[in-house]
């Protein structure tokens, strides 16, 4: 029997499948003219790639109605996992979710027949439907009147080597679309450090919808002139590129940016320029400012971030660079300086310029677009995970778009990792069938309609949209921290417990921290992801662990919002680090990862300034961890731990006060964490 199926990525058609007597032929469309191609093509070809395993879905149509018929949970079908679900924003649809797997398939089901597949990534979506049925499917979002139309066919304008201020030239690729001579067009602009070529043909959606585009590899990168130096030159480079499009016949004064992780980090770079063509930003899990974020997260050196440097040593990235089994041993090479050249047999020039600045002084200055807060103010949608490593980024920026006179600006946190929006099931710890944001992209071209276009679809009248954990709902608020938060004091207290009243009796609770044998985060680097959640109840057994525990809760807690703790402690040592969680402890005594905070203690003033410990000397801490929602069932425990290593995620502490990057000498530290009386010990946490 002959079956016709049409693929989109981004609600574009790119296929049409036909399937008969067992045999899939696809009649590709041709971005250049618009035309779905008349002889029939083994393979699905389209401008980037389409990783939906067409011939796998179609051959489990059949047994995937059959589960639907008696599924009532999770059920299990040749090695993979679903879950029913109806989604509200879809009546009469059903979906079977696919669970425990990155970029899951979903089936979408009509009345007990499976009528196509989603699979959901960071920046697509794609969808394979049966011809006649895409309009109940999310399909039919993309056809809503506010918004621009797949017109277009795709015109390549040329290769450029764009000379920046000191003469460096970056290439930059430009695409437009099919149109009248002298048309002007807004312009999405890409700069990266991974490879304009490939991460354009992913977005050449925007010029099907009458968008140019331009797309460019950062300096010291691929095609590009110059020294890689990882965030010092982006300002400077972005907003030379800024002017330079800005110049262009074929742009009409209108410029967003869009990008992920590094390629938000130039978004914001760019936005201290004030250029006044810059008019909307797409910032995506961006990397944020180097001691708050990356590379210095709270003055440590993050261990994770070995594997991005090792794929980021040569001009192209390799990502198989990222992929070794011997991490555990790479960490412990001592001094960590010469790390790169013993585990990749060759310096990485930028690794020894981090090295040569252990403090936050003019050089990170350079590399940080946050000092420059009143400068940034451009209309931002801005896309984070609360497993993100990247999290800190995306609210500094957030805080900065947060403040009065600001241009309009929108958050969306969902229960995500870096990879944002790719996975219901992170490292064990399950989300809930909705936790997926469908038609992510959606949200991207509706952004920029409405800031460079000026179409007025209300995309901004939204300000946040936050996912809690353990409730697994989604909610809206008018800003972050939502509007009804209160604040929930918890202080650390004799027995290792965390209560709502102070002891008024002072004690401390102490534990050894050795660095040749230090405590784990629970994560993997050759992953890349190193905020991952994870279940602690084993690890916490560890004698270099502290921790305190609310009893079992009378009544349910919901948290939203900021993190912080603040606490009294000693070292034995010169120096140290201070690793704190927030941890949801349910009945079986699972301890889940909520929140995070790290902070090297030489650095507890004032990253510019460090001052070392004087050993045995009790000092404040104040440590603002990631921001989360969430809700603590009545029954679970509110859980806050001490350690001083999360091994994998930093490079360990020495405890000597020696140069980091040299040091190659280890000493045990004794801690001391108190608590009652004048110490006066305690966990906040925003609540709804």
């Amino acid at each position: 029997m002959k079956k016709t199926y049409c693929a989109y990525k981004s609600g574009i058609l790119v296929s049409r499948v036909v399937a008969e007597n067992g045999r899939i032929s696809f009649y590709n469309v041709d971005p250049f003219t618009g035309r779905i191609g008349d002889q029939p093509e083994d393979s699905l070809k389209t401008w980037g790639s389409f990783q939906l395993n067409v011939k796998k879905c179609l051959d489990m149509k059949k047994k995937l109605e059959a589960a639907y018929e008696r599924c009532k949970g999770l059920i299990e079908l040749e090695g993979d996992v679903f879950e029913r679900y109806a989604d509200p924003r879809y009546p009469g649809l059903d979906f079977l979710v696919q669970r425990k797997v990155k970029h899951p398939v979903d089936a979408m089901i009509y009345r007990g027949k499976v009528i196509g597949f989603l699979q959901q990534h960071r920046e697509h979506t794609l969808i394979l439907a049966e011809e006649g049925y895409e309009m109940l499917t999310p399909l039919a979002q993309w056809h809503d009147g506010d918004i621009s139309r797949a017109e277009f066919s795709v015109c390549f304008a040329g290769e450029h080597m764009v000379a920046m201020k000191d003469g460096v030239r970056l290439a930059t690729s430009v695409w437009l679309p099919q149109g009248s001579p002298g048309q002007r067009w807004p312009v999405i602009l890409i700069r990266t450090p991974y490879g304009r070529k490939g991460l354009a043909a992913e977005e050449m959606r925007y010029v099907q919808r009458g968008y140019a585009l331009v797309a460019q590899d950062v300096r010291g990168r691929e095609d590009s002139e110059g020294e890689w130096l990882p965030f010092a030159h982006e300002a400077a480079d972005g907003a030379a590129t800024l002017e330079w499009i800005a110049s262009r016949d074929w742009c009409d004064g209108n410029i967003g940016m869009t990008g992920a992780s590094y390629g938000g980090f130039v978004q914001w770079a760019a936005a201290t320029s004030q250029n006044p063509c810059l008019k909307a930003l797409v910032s995506i899990v961006t990397a944020g400012s180097p001691f708050g974020d990356v590379p210095r997260k709270g003055g440590t050196y993050p261990a994770g971030m070995l594997a991005w440097c090792f794929a980021m040593a040569d001009r192209k990235v390799n990502r198989a660079a990222m992929e070794r089994s011997d991490w555990a041993e790479v960490l412990r090479i001592r001094p960590i300086k010469d790390i790169p050249r013993r585990a990749l047999g060759r310096d990485v020039p930028f690794w020894d310029r981090w090295m040569e600045n252990p403090d936050y002084n003019s050089f990170w200055k350079a590399c940080d677009w946050t000092v420059h807060a009143e400068k940034i103010n451009v209309p931002s949608l801005i896309i984070t995970g609360w497993y993100d490593d990247d999290f800190t980024g995306s609210m500094e920026a957030w805080q900065i778009m947060n403040r009065p006179g600001k241009q309009a600006s929108r958050l969306l946190i969902g229960p995500w990792a870096h990879d944002v929006n790719t996975s219901r099931d992170i490292h064990n710890v399950a989300a809930g069938s909705n936790s997926l944001y469908y038609n992510i992209d959606l949200l991207h071209l509706r952004w920029f309609d409405r800031f460079l276009r000026g179409i007025k679809n209300g995309v901004e009248n939204t300000r946040v949209e936050y996912y809690s954990l353990g409730s697994n709902t989604w909610h809206r608020a008018g800003t972050w921290p939502p509007e009804a938060s209160g604040c929930r004091k918890f202080y650390l207290s004799e027995g290792g417990l965390l209560s709502d009243t102070g002891s008024s009796v002072e004690a401390f609770e102490k534990y050894v921290y050795d660095p040749l044998n230090p405590a784990p985060q629970i994560m993997d680097i050759s992953e890349n992801e190193m905020n991952v959640p994870g279940n602690y109840r084993d690890l916490e057994k560890r004698n270099d662990f502290v921790t305190f525990t609310t009893p079992p809760l009378k009544e349910r807690i919901s948290v939203a919002g900021h993190v912080k703790v603040v606490f009294y402690a000693s070292s034995d040592a010169r120096d140290t680090d201070w690793v704190v969680r927030l941890l949801d402890v349910d009945p079986e005594g699972n301890s889940i990862k909520l929140s995070q905070g790290i902070l090297r203690a030489r650095y507890r003033k004032s990253y510019e300034k460090p001052e070392l410990l004087e050993p045995g000397r009790i000092e404040r801490y104040e440590i603002c961890m990631d921001d989360i929602a969430s809700v603590f069932e009545k029954g679970h425990r509110i859980r806050l731990s001490f350690t001083s290593a999360a091994f994998e995620y930093a490079l360990v502490n020495h405890n000597t006060g020696n140069d980091p990057a040299s040091d190659v000498e280890f000493k045990k530290a004794c801690q001391r964490i108190y608590y009652g009386g004048q110490y006066d010990s305690h966990l906040l946490v925003s609540t709804v």
